[in-house]
């Protein structure tokens, strides 16, 4: 450490946040020194985020020479200058492509002439990122959807991180955009079939898409029609629509109930029919194929069932009232979890989790055959790609393993031929030889058996002596599926070991795995993530000292709490946007997503939850302690992990922690929860977070690149 580096020291200023508890009604306080970083017209806020991230940049500057390596690294395994893998939609293939030196990708399609794509068919670009991002900090593309007669494009841009969008809509004859603009609209956007219409979604105050909106084009978007408002602050609305195009899907939904109402999207100005009326904890999903509508039910089980309806019944009766049409075609299992389902003209493909890993169901709508699509390797991540044509009967779909790198294939459904349109390619000398995948299981304190994926060299030893990188997630039912990363080869080909822990709180295993780990369950998360990182000790991958963790978002709260929990069992942490100051945000309705969130975590008003909730919470349980090297990250727009979080806890961090190690805050002053948007911005953040881990993890891998000289980033 620099002998005139000194950390910042951010000031205490007595406070607390006081609320109600909801059946007492009595009042509780919670003492908090730093709850003024949450005041943005503090000029102290900015000036104590600016000192950690010049902090940052002083006590990581003996890592820019491995920075510079990484990064170019990073930027040599892939080719600068690319195209995605075309997809056919009616008589038009849509593909993306990049540019050497350029952040953002260019938007495509050419005409069709016959089956294969046209190599020299003249381009017509749609979209250009770089043009779009010229002289912004920060850019996102959030809708991109064609009318049905590919004449006129709906796209919609953010320039904060903030995720409100401005919607716009461009003639493709012509190459200008309509004076259709309508501003802080959400991702979701879609055209009615004779493309005279356009329904999207708007945010309240709290950054929820609660009001679905239909614009007339050539109207003034003042006069458009509010179609829909959901009231109950635990829901968010979508819009979509079926890949037949036959009918629009307006979906609201909280984490654990689901409402869909369906419209024929030839009458867009009829009203949308209720499929099936909102219950408590009955969650399901819809789509159209043929005749029926195909839904997937939890009414039986956490795990779905699927079930199909004639399309003539939904229409007919009370909203909802079709259930003597009902047909169950798969039952619920209490081992196979049904994911989502897809429906083309003569098949459906249902995707599905068995053991932890995907599996994708195609059911010949005809003959009623059956069949799963089968993988090559015992560990990988597979699912449904871009499939925009409906009269098809070929299947295109997504592959990858830890080391198989991202792959598209076109699936034949009748003769199960298939056809690799594209691989990823990986430069750097990368060859999957070199490599290893393994998959352990931990046993958590209750006897519950964890899943880990785990990838390294053949070459690196097994004898305690390798770093090593956990990475965790565990919230929401999301899976943390074993994919493949060029990046972690940096980590890899420098004898680290790379791993995955499955906690509960995830989708891995199911929806009971979710259920498992959250709400009053949710300490099951950490201390199965604690039994993971003990697994890969105890099984020879690394020892304590070698030991690094990573989570980002919820997966930084799951870090967080197990380094509270165990700051001796780790050497390093990197909390990225962590979600860590769990109690104070729980208990604040006006930020985006908690209410909604309530169904995840708990309320803290109510009975129960809020001592529970305290009992984890990483900014409410910083004890003076040893803790390990530690990085957070944090964005100034975020909405969905305020980045007051981050930086209330290096605050408490640098007042309590003992030990002396490294602890650094880097805030991205102009982006959101995603941090930078361009893509060599992004691979330079990777570079830091892989510096800091090598730095505290292997500084003799670090100290034997010191001297090595490469182009400045």
């Amino acid at each position: 450490m620099p002998s005139s580096a000194k950390p910042p020291v951010a000031k205490i200023e007595p406070g607390a946040t006081s609320f109600q508890a909801a059946s007492t009604l009595k009042t509780v306080e919670i003492q908090d020194a730093y709850a003024w970083l949450r005041n943005r017209e503090d000029p102290d806020v900015f000036s104590y985020l600016r000192a950690e991230n010049a902090y940052t940049e002083t006590m990581m500057a003996d890592t820019l020479p491995l920075q510079k390596s990484i990064y170019n690294e990073l930027v040599g395994r892939i080719r600068e200058t690319d195209r995605s893998a075309p997809v056919r939609d009616d008589d038009f293939w849509y593909y993306t492509r990049t540019e050497e030196a350029k952040q953002y990708p260019i938007y495509c399609r050419k005409r069709a002439s016959g089956v294969n794509f046209p190599e020299a068919a003249p381009e017509e670009i749609l979209l250009d990122g770089n043009r779009l991002a010229e002289g912004r900090d920060y850019f996102e593309l959030g809708a991109f959807s064609m009318s049905p007669d590919h004449r006129l494009l709906a796209y919609s841009i953010d320039f904060s991180g903030e995720e409100k969008f401005l919607l716009r809509i461009k003639n493709l004859r012509t190459g200008t955009n309509l004076p259709d603009e309508i501003a802080d609209t959400h991702y979701a956007v879609e055209w009615s079939a004779d493309g005279r219409f356009l329904f999207y979604t708007t945010l309240d105050e709290t950054l929820r898409p609660y009001r679905l909106w239909r614009h007339r084009l050539g109207d003034n978007p003042a006069s458009d029609a509010l179609i829909y408002e959901e009231a109950d602050l635990a829901f968010h609305i979508d819009i979509s629509t079926a890949r037949s195009e036959r009918y629009l899907l307006l979906e609201s939904a909280s984490l654990t109930t689901t409402e869909i109402r369906i419209l024929e999207s030839n009458r867009p100005e009829e009203e949308f029919r209720i499929f099936l009326p909102r219950k408590r904890e009955i969650e399901y999903t819809v789509e159209h194929q043929g005749e029926h509508v195909w839904f997937t039910l939890n009414d039986l089980g956490r795990n779905f069932r699927l079930l199909r309806v004639p399309v003539d019944a939904v229409w007919r009766g009370d909203a909802g009232d079709h259930s003597a049409a009902w047909e169950e075609v798969l039952p619920h299992r209490s081992s196979v979890c049904i994911e989502d389902i897809d429906g083309f003209s003569g098949f459906v493909v249902v995707s599905e989790r068995d053991n932890g890993l995907e599996q994708l169901l195609v059911i010949d709508t005809g003959t009623g055959e059956r069949h799963r699509i089968e993988w090559p390797e015992a560990v990988y991540t597979a699912g449904v790609g871009a499939n925009p044509m409906y009269l098809t009967e070929t299947l295109r779909v997504n592959y990858q393993s830890p080391v198989t790198p991202p792959t598209e294939i076109d699936y034949s459904v009748t003769n199960r031929a298939r056809r690799i349109v594209k691989q990823k390619e990986i430069g750097g000398g990368f060859l999957a030889v070199n490599y290893v995948v393994d998959r352990l299981f931990a046993t958590a304190p209750d006897g519950v058996r964890v899943p880990i994926s785990v990838v390294s060299r053949k070459d690196t030893p097994r004898d305690g002596s390798a770093p090593a990188l956990l990475y965790g997630y565990g919230a929401y039912g999301l899976t943390s599926d074993p994919g493949f990363s060029a990046n972690l080869l940096s980590l890899l080909d420098r004898g680290f070991v790379y791993a995955i822990g499955h906690v509960r709180g995830g989708g891995d295993l199911g929806e009971t795995w979710h259920d498992a780990g959250k709400m009053l369950c949710k300490t099951n998360s950490f201390s199965d993530f604690i039994a993971c990182a003990e697994t890969l000790i105890g099984e020879g991958f690394t020892q304590p000292e070698r030991l690094g963790i990573l989570g980002r978002s919820a997966g930084g709260l799951l870090v967080a709490a197990a380094t509270n929990r165990r700051p001796d069992l780790f050497r390093s942490v990197v909390a990225s946007v962590p979600f860590v100051d769990v109690l104070n945000t729980m208990l604040d309705e006006s930020l985006p997503l908690t209410v909604g969130e309530f169904e995840e975590w708990g309320n803290p008003k109510e009975d129960g939850y809020f001592e529970y909730i305290r009992s984890y919470s990483p900014y409410d349980n910083i004890a003076p302690s040893a803790y390990p090297n530690i990085l957070l990250t944090a964005g100034v727009n975020d909405p969905r992990v305020s980045y007051w979080e981050p930086a209330k806890l290096a605050a408490k961090l640098r007042a309590t922690a003992t030990g002396g190690r490294l602890l650094l805050l880097k805030t991205e002053m102009g982006a959101g929860h995603f941090g930078p948007s361009g893509r060599y911005e992004q691979w330079k953040e990777t570079a830091l977070e892989y510096a800091f881990l090598i730095k505290t993890l292997a500084p003799d891998r670090m100290a034997a690149e010191t001297n090595r000289s490469s182009p400045a980033v």
